[in-house]
């Protein structure tokens, strides 16, 4: 309890030294918190959702890859005659017919989508009394007659969307229009998807290409009987009549939230990386936070030791004041963490997934979770400086001659470190020589980790040289103020190089992105203007397949050479030495695709792929099932027959674009796929007519202003979309990274707030000699700039090393051009230096406010 008390009254005594830590520890929990909230709301979200809208027993086709649209444009269906059959089922009580596409786009009267642009789907279908189970009628009415549509109530709000309004349905059977007759609002959370109801009959033509089919059955189970019992006894009446999913409402609810967590375990896992990152750069932090204090309290710990404290009760006082600091940082920070919670769900709801906070979901885990990573990171770090403080002597105490410096311990030290750094070094070397991108990954990850650590380690040994190096460029300019900066930078090495490696992991990660960015943008950029020979490229930005109509309309577009179709078609093809490959990736379009795309060919000549029943495969493919050019390959086309195509061209798999892809002939395919099995095109190219690429690109634009789903891009176009695609992931991973450089930053404030209280009579004595109070703010900023630059050089260094590595594995995917971001990597090492002089502002102004007597008198 003695132990107890006086390591509560030292916390007490130091809380504004620890004050900065504790932040460092929330900001980690936080983040830890918030993630794990933010998920579990989500998924109790989607749990309630799919809950009410699931049936006792849903009967769908069986899933053959075309989902609810897929590549025909057509979700697949079954007859309604399968209706009659179940309703005769035992334990039936009623079933329904539903129908329901993904594979639509609604416009408004300007041509203006009104879907969702976060990813989120656009849902019509019929209404049903599993749609009244989620939704409520608040305006107008349900259809019910053909030129009817009913719209949700978050995108009428969000377009402006009134009864009688006309809205464009565009689906892959045709468009059609109706007029808004009633809006419905979601009795749960909507997350986000666009939902427009029609009446069964148009909903049928429309969106199934016929009258009579469904898309799926909710079966509703009679009182006494069980939703498994149902599904058994459906699976019995159906046996030899079809292929079908059958599943209970759970089973429907649990498949329906299993492709939604996909993408949640994404979110979750990014963020609690960073997260992790950041408690690695918070371990230094408290790391040096608790050696200064240890180092400060050198005069009563000796004290202690004198009056008969043991070596383990002074590493048990320091350690409980970890705790003490741990539970107080994180139980702030679980708090927190349920504010960050809200506000992503602000943003999300600001990007269209609407989040209620009344589905706010904090479990017992998370406090759990947060409470003990807190607590176990802060008394891990803190550790070995209370082992150091059980060391010290009680008589060198008591003389207050400081912590002697171990000598062997800094060369133990730096001996690790440097073998550390070196092994890292060899296995980022390692994986630059493999050929394979799976064998390269574990060397490169293994090179990043040891190098790391490496760098982390030897840090204090390299914190003299570089400082020195720093100083004489940067802090010499300022006279006898600059050099007793860089002395101080200098005084505590093991300190400095703590501090700035708080900094160096978070530069590093931004550096090693930015090259590793930088150099996809241009390794692209130099393989589309190798390979691509094509004017322009129609394609969706949501994925979504081309649908008839468009096409029809691009074809009419004047000034065009051709137009090239591309078909990603599904099938099996078997080697002849038996070997069989699934869902190989084979592409059906157009002969003129030969010269729209260029791909070299080790073996044949490419248009000859496009010949009859012929084709072509990759170098990779024809390495690993041993064939040639004149070979035969049997392809068994799924939802058509099979077909023998002989192999007239080897393409080179150099490159990005097409890698390993199969090409044959459209008019090949159709012989032996069905019209309604034909996938519509992906994406489509287009070549202007010599000399009218200008009024092809405006007439292509203008032919496709009723379709807002394409776009039109020429090759400029192209490339600035990659460039802004790749720059907002990089955007969103440096906010994430900007967590890691703020704890960074508390670790150099609470170094120099700490190094300040160390230096008192140290500081009182040269403001007695003359030092002026503006002098002395000025050696503190330019100490914490050199601090900053230090930690900003090896980083910045260490991660392009990263960057730089990784980029030869891009290499082997086709990304072969290396590209440092020298304007990146110039702006983040100046804007260290400005880090740096905010980092001092606090400990500057509390410096220069000291009185000089009481400065010296201190003790």
């Amino acid at each position: 309890m003695t132990l107890f008390k006086t390591s509560l009254r030292n916390f007490l005594a130091h809380k504004g030294r620890m004050a900065l830590s504790a932040i460092a520890v929330l900001l980690s929990v936080a983040f830890v918190s918030g993630t794990l909230v933010f998920t579990d709301t989500m998924d109790t979200t989607f749990d309630k959702l799919f809950a009410v809208t699931a049936s006792d027993v849903t009967v769908s086709p069986k899933d053959t890859g075309n989902g609810s649209g897929g590549p025909t444009g057509r979700p697949e269906s079954l007859p309604a005659a399968t209706m009659a059959r179940l309703e005769k089922v035992p334990g039936v009580r009623s079933v329904e017919g539903a129908v329901s596409s993904q594979s639509v786009t609604v416009v408004d009267a300007h041509d203006k989508n009104v879907g969702p642009t976060t990813g989120a789907p656009t849902i019509a279908g019929n209404w049903t009394s599993g749609d009244a189970k989620s939704m409520d009628v608040t305006s107008g009415h349900r259809p019910a007659r053909a030129g009817e549509v009913m719209v949700d109530a978050d995108t009428a709000k969000k377009h402006h969307l009134r009864l009688g309004d006309t809205l464009r349905t565009i689906s892959g059977t045709g468009d059609f229009t109706a007029r808004v007759s009633g809006i419905a609002t979601f009795k749960v959370t909507n997350p986000g998807a666009t939902v427009v109801y029609f009446d069964t009959a148009t909903a049928q033509r429309e969106l199934l290409g016929g009258p009579g089919r469904f898309s799926a059955f909710d079966v509703t189970a009679a009182k006494g009987a069980s939703d498994a019992q149902v599904k058994r006894n459906v699976r019995e009446a159906l046996a030899g009549t079809g292929a079908y999913t059958i599943q209970t409402q759970k089973e429907n609810a649990d498949a329906n939230k299993k492709e939604v967590g996909s993408f949640l375990d994404v979110i979750k896992y990014a963020m609690l990386g960073f997260a992790g990152i950041a408690f690695l750069v918070g371990i230094f932090l408290i790391v040096n936070t608790f050696s200064m204090l240890v180092a400060q309290r050198t005069r009563e710990i000796g004290l202690m030791r004198a009056l008969g404290s043991s070596r383990r009760q002074v590493n048990r006082s320091v350690l409980t004041e970890a705790v003490l600091l741990g539970v107080v940082g994180s139980v702030t920070g679980v708090a927190a963490g349920v504010g960050l919670a809200v506000g992503l769900m602000k943003v999300m709801g600001a990007a269209g997934m609407d989040l209620s906070t009344q589905d706010l979901t904090v479990t017992w885990r998370t406090p759990v979770v947060g409470l003990a990573l807190g607590i176990i990171v802060t008394v891990v770090a803190a550790y070995v400086p209370a082992r150091r403080g059980g060391k010290i002597s009680p008589m060198a105490a008591l003389r207050d001659a400081g912590t002697p410096a171990d000598g062997r311990a800094g060369r133990v030290r730096a001996a690790v470190g440097l073998l550390l750094t070196l092994g890292g070094g060899l296995a980022l070397y390692a994986a630059t020589q493999q050929q394979k991108a799976g064998e390269a990954s574990p060397l490169l990850g293994l090179g990043i980790v040891a190098t790391l650590v490496g760098f982390v380690v030897v840090g204090p040994l390299l914190a003299g040289g570089v400082v020195r190096a720093i100083s004489t460029v940067v802090l010499r300019l300022f006279g006898p103020v600059g050099r007793m900066a860089e002395r101080n930078a200098l005084r505590n090495p093991r300190r400095t190089g703590a501090t700035g490696a708080a900094l160096m992991i978070g530069l590093a990660l931004v550096a090693c992105l930015s090259v590793v960015g930088s150099s996809m943008v241009a390794s692209a950029t130099d393989e589309l203007d190798r390979t691509v020979g094509a004017d322009f490229i129609i394609q969706s930005d949501t994925g979504q397949p081309i649908v008839p109509q468009a096409e029809a309309a691009l074809r009419h577009t004047p000034g065009l050479d051709h137009v090239t179709r591309y078909k990603d078609v599904d099938a099996t093809v078997t080697a002849p030495n038996g070997s069989v490959s699934k869902h190989a990736p084979l592409v059906a379009a157009d002969p003129s695709y030969a010269s729209d795309l260029r791909r070299d060919t080790t073996q044949g000549t490419l248009s000859a792929a496009y010949g009859a029943n012929a084709m072509s495969v990759g170098t990779t493919y024809a390495k690993a099932h041993h064939v040639r050019a004149g070979d035969t390959l049997t392809v068994a086309f799924t939802g058509g027959r099979t077909a023998h195509l002989r192999i007239a061209a080897v393409t080179s798999d150099k490159g990005a674009i097409d890698t390993g892809v199969m090409y044959t002939n459209i008019t090949t395919a159709s012989r032996y796929l069905p019209a309604d099995r034909m996938p519509e095109n992906e994406i489509m190219f287009a070549a202007a007519k010599d000399g009218r690429e200008k009024q092809a690109y405006t007439a292509l634009k203008d032919s496709l202003k009723p379709y807002p789903q394409y776009s039109v891009q020429n090759q400029t176009d192209y490339k600035k979309t990659l460039r802004d695609q790749i720059g907002q992931l990089l955007d969103i991973v440096y906010a994430l990274l900007a967590l890691a450089i703020i704890v960074a930053v508390l670790g150099v404030v609470n170094t120099l707030a700490l190094s300040v209280v160390e230096r008192t009579r140290e500081i009182g004595l040269m403001r007695a000699i003359g030092l002026s109070r503006r002098q002395l703010r000025r050696m503190i900023r330019l100490e914490s700039v050199v601090i900053a630059l230090f930690g900003a050089l090896i980083g910045l260094g260490l991660g392009m090393g990263w960057g730089t590595a990784a980029q030869k594995l891009l290499a082997l995917e086709g990304l072969g051009v290396l590209s440092i971001p020298w304007p990146t990597i110039v702006g983040v090492f100046v804007a260290s230096a400005f880090v740096g002089l905010l980092a001092a502002l606090f400990p500057a102004f509390r410096a220069g406010r000291m009185n000089v007597l009481n400065a010296i008198a201190s003790e």
